[in-house]
This record gives structure tokens, C-alpha cells and sequence, in this order.
């Protein structure tokens, strides 16, 4: 199959739906669980309640937990007609990284088959594993094994953003570290170009260094840089030399001034602040106005009760406000980050096709 014939769509592009899993495992959200259900209620009404005809569409472990979420999003005021339930059982279920990555083949939809392992770092993942070909089943989309040669290549949406026209974005750190959380061993730069080009239809890839501190996926680009248009990145900037992230950031940055987009032009960077650091139990966690979701209506930024929620907003307002602009709603997330990640990576999208 041609990179021709295969597109990874922006998110940006219109949806028929965006999927997410129920929270369900305690273990993710330890001595944070009881708001979850209130936060996943919360971002599930911003996507079925708009007016862009986008659909909610969520996993549920089985009929007793579909019928305790169903109890929670009434509370809350969704709009029950545009909510879709599937029991799939799951281990942890961040949509983002054991979900569907769904596809264009030849302008149909159809979801490309990367296998999961827990960021190869947890030994719970048989059940998340099974997610993408259950659903390609369930919807009757057809199921393209991510290969390489003859190996199933691992990998997770959270590490990588892309533009829809041939250019993915994603670290060295995630991909390529040799001794720490590997998923694919062995495998070179030109190995995961070739992968990218083949199963999402990206033969041009931005190779960024280190993912920010506090992210326990050993580098996802979601949590720092993510593309606002076909043009333009967003990159979080750290200005206190002191914090960690300063010196990673400003790496990053000069890397993406020297790179190239697929017509071989500049991308445009606009830098985005970092909240200060959010430390739980002695633990750095991975807060970021980057992580946020684009929806057929909206984009949902998750925030921190910081002083720089505001002017993350601006700026992503700014970014967002061109043709087919849309608002930027702020969705609190100190919760959530507990979790190791926000809106982004809990959230997956459906392309609408053509």
C-alpha cells in the first residue's frame, strides 16, 4: 500500500465521533477516583452537546458500568441521543494509546493496527490491546495491521501529532531510547519513517528530542507540541532556567525552527506557557495546556487553576480563530493529570471520511 492510498487525517478535519473509555480502574486515578466520573461526564457533554453533529461514543467494561455511566452523564446533561455505548472490557484504557487509529484508505475510513504494551512499562495491556481490531469489527471498518517486514509494529497515538497533508511530529526519546521503555527494539529512525509513511500516510517526520518531565510514556508529543493547522505548531515554553523542562523545551524549539514541513517550507511555532509544576505524593505529573482535543465545535484544553490558564487560552483562542474557527473551552484537569495524562489522551477521533 502507497502513503497515496493511506491518510491519517488532522484532528482538526471533521468527525464522526469521538471515543473514550469510561473510567473504570481505580488504580489510575489512586486516592483522585471518586471525581472522575464528573470530569470524563464533563468532556463527554462538550462533545455530544455541540452543534457540530460529532458523536460520543464510549467504552464501558460491561452493562452494570454502562448503567452507572449513563446515571452520570444524565446527571450531568448530556445529550443521551448523540452518546454511543460499547462494552469492551479494557485494562486502563487512555483511548489515545490503546485506541483505533483510524485511517483514510482511498477515502474510506479503516483503522491501522498498531499493537499496545502498556508503554512498555506495565504488564496489564492483553485487554487494551484488543480494542482497535474489536472495534474495526464492530463497526465493520476494515483492519490494517501496522507491519514491519513480518513484526507488528507497538505503538500509541500520544506520540505523535500530525498536519493531514504528510508531516507527523514525534521524540526520539519515545521511539528510539535503547534501554528505557522500548517498544519496538531495534528499530532505527528510517525503520519508523518507513512505518509512519505506510500505515499513516506521513513521509515526512519532524524527529523532535525529549518529552517534558512527569510523563510516565518516556516522551509523548502530545504533552508539549501538537499542530493548530497544516502550518503551525504550538511548542510549551518553560521560561524558569531552574525547571527542568526549561533546557528540553528550548532544545525542541531549535529543532522545529531548522525543520522542514512536506513542501519543504518552515513550519510556523508559537509558544505556549507551561503551568507551574503540579506535584502529587512526591510525584512530578505531566501538566500541560498542550494536551488538548479538537472537536468538530471546540477545542477542550485541560487547566490548572494557574496563573497562565488564561493566556494559554488566548493564545490557543488566537491559533484557533481563522476560517473555520472554533471557541476554546477550558475543562479543569488538576484531577485528571493524577492519571498521568488529560483531555488528549484520553479522547480518540473518528474521522468523518468522504
Amino acid at each position: 500500500m502507497s502513503a497515496a492510498e493511506l491518510r491519517l487525517p488532522a484532528e482538526w478535519e471533521p468527525h464522526a465521533a469521538t471515543w473514550i473509555t469510561w473510567p473504570q480502574n481505580a488504580c489510575d486515578w489512586p486516592g483522585k477516583f471518586a471525581p472522575m466520573p464528573w470530569a470524563f461526564a464533563e468532556i463527554i457533554r462538550k462533545i455530544a452537546n455541540s452543534e457540530g453533529h460529532e458523536r460520543a461514543r464510549v467504552l464501558v467494561a460491561d452493562e452494570s458500568v454502562e448503567k452507572r455511566a449513563r446515571g452520570q452523564l444524565k446527571k450531568a446533561h448530556v445529550d443521551m441521543s448523540r452518546v454511543d455505548f460499547f462494552r469492551i472490557p479494557t485494562d486502563r484504557g487512555w483511548m489515545r494509546d490503546c485506541g483505533p487509529c483510524f485511517v483514510e484508505k482511498d477515502g474510506k475510513v479503516a483503522i491501522s493496527g498498531f499493537d499496545f504494551d502498556a508503554w512498555s512499562k506495565y504488564p496489564e495491556y492483553q485487554l487494551d490491546a484488543l480494542v482497535p481490531p474489536t472495534i474495526a469489527k464492530l463497526l465493520d471498518l476494515e483492519f490494517l495491521p501496522a507491519m514491519f517486514g513480518e513484526r507488528l509494529v507497538v505503538f500509541e497515538g500520544g506520540a505523535i501529532d500530525i498536519n493531514g497533508r504528510g508531516t507527523l511530529v514525534t521524540t526520539e526519546e519515545c521511539c528510539l531510547d535503547p534501554s528505557v521503555q522500548v517498544r519496538n527494539p531495534g528499530f532505527t529512525h528510517v525503520d519508523y519513517e518507513a512505518v509512519f509513511a505506510s500505515a499513516m500516510g506521513a513521509g515526512n517526520t519532524i524527529w523532535l528530542r525529549n518529552g517534558i518531565k512527569g510523563d510516565d510514556t518516556h516522551g509523548h508529543v502530545d504533552d508539549f507540541c501538537r499542530f493548530t493547522d497544516a502550518r503551525t505548531l504550538v511548542l510549551c515554553e518553560e521560561k524558569n532556567p531552574a525547571d527542568e523542562n526549561h533546557a528540553i523545551l528550548e532544545e525542541n524549539r531549535e529543532i522545529l525552527e531548522g525543520a522542514k514541513l512536506e513542501d519543504g517550507t518552515r513550519p510556523q511555532v508559537v509558544r505556549l506557557p507551561m503551568p507551574a509544576p503540579l506535584w502529587f505524593d512526591g510525584l512530578r505529573l505531566p501538566a500541560s495546556y498542550a494536551n488538548f482535543l479538537i472537536t468538530n465545535t471546540a477545542v477542550l484544553v485541560p487547566t490548572f487553576n494557574d496563573p497562565n490558564d488564561r493566556l494559554a487560552l488566548g493564545i490557543l483562542s488566537e491559533c484557533f480563530s481563522g476560517k473555520n474557527g472554533r471557541p476554546v473551552i477550558g475543562i479543569h484537569a488538576v484531577d485528571l493529570v493524577w492519571g498521568l495524562g488529560t483531555i488528549h489522551c484520553l479522547t480518540r477521533q473518528e474521522p468523518l471520511g468522504r
